[in-house]
């Protein structure tokens, strides 16, 4: 089934090259199905390089996705054009009289700072806090993730002596019953990129989530609420097979004294043309999620 996003928005070019089946809302309305009503929180500064690796794999599901964009008042963004945000994103005083099925708050290269110091932390907590009662489920990505673990649980992030780049193995753990990582490898990889990591102490004394997977070089990287509310990914499985090498490049432009991200080029040499190894994985999460934790769960009609 279809995903539904504005005719005008770039990423639709990219995702229909790919064959992902798209629908503008012209065609939607006729549709006689409740579609999902999806809102994403993007806070990366390439905005337009998010939403595409994010449609992509919500637009790959057997379930018609409506999209709302949604982006923060108190902070200007400095890497897309105010044309772009004016005509695809909306604020979060034009939408909190909405209820939606699904949410997902992405990253951020904040992670340098404390949460309180970040200039829209207010309003993201009232995002997060108002998602309690108008979102079934939160899908929260590496800096969301953190900022998620921390407003709702209290976990703490920790700072790395480095930064964590690179793509890793992970180990599913035992977690009987659990939807969200069926049909997963017992060891998948998925890419990181951040500074800092979350207390993995605090995480297991917390009685109301589960950790899912983790890796011995990046540490945990899937964690849910136990009523399945929230899920957190430390890590990027959307990202693009050029992303870290995006990244990688901006930093050394930028004078960073930054390592070469790990496991992630061939032999480890930059010049070298990375393979994507965790593309089917992401699917599956974005699947599972979208199927067992939004709309095998989301009333027809919210009341």
């Amino acid at each position: 089934m279809p995903i539904n996003i504005p005719k005008q928005l770039p990423a639709r070019q990219i995702l229909e090259e790919e064959n992902i089946f798209i629908m503008d809302d012209e065609r939607a309305v006729h549709q006689d199905i409740r579609p999902l009503n999806i809102i994403i929180l993007n806070l990366m500064p390439e905005k337009e390089k998010t939403e595409t690796q994010l449609l992509r794999l919500l637009g790959n599901t057997p379930l018609q996705v409506n999209i709302t964009l949604l982006r923060t008042s108190s902070y200007e963004p400095k890497n897309v054009s105010r044309s772009h945000l004016e005509e695809f994103y909306t604020e979060f005083k034009n939408i909190k009289h909405l209820r939606f099925d699904g949410m997902i708050i992405t990253g951020a290269p904040i992670e340098h700072f404390p949460f309180e110091e970040v200039g829209y932390w207010m309003e993201l907590k009232e995002i997060m806090n108002w998602t309690k009662e108008n979102v079934t489920s939160v899908m929260h990505i590496c800096w969301g993730a953190q900022a998620g673990l921390y407003h709702h649980y209290g976990i703490e992030k920790v700072h790395l002596p480095e930064k964590c780049s690179g793509v890793f193995h992970h180990t599913v753990l035992a977690a009987p019953g659990v939807k969200l990582i069926r049909g997963f490898d017992d060891i998948f990889i998925a890419p990181h990129s951040r500074y800092t990591d979350i207390s993995l102490t605090q995480l297991l004394e917390n009685n109301e989530l589960l950790l899912l997977a983790q890796s011995p070089e990046a540490g945990p990287f899937l964690m849910m609420s136990k009523d399945g509310k929230h899920i957190f990914a430390t890590g990027h499985l959307e990202y693009d097979t050029s992303t870290l090498a995006d990244e990688y490049e901006r930093d050394l432009k930028k004078g960073i004294n930054i390592l070469v991200p790990e496991h992630y080029f061939p032999g480890n040499d930059p010049k070298q043309r990375p393979v994507n190894q965790w593309r089917s994985h992401a699917h599956l999460l974005f699947s599972n999620w979208l199927n067992y934790y939004v709309y095998q769960e989301t009333p027809y009609e919210w009341k």
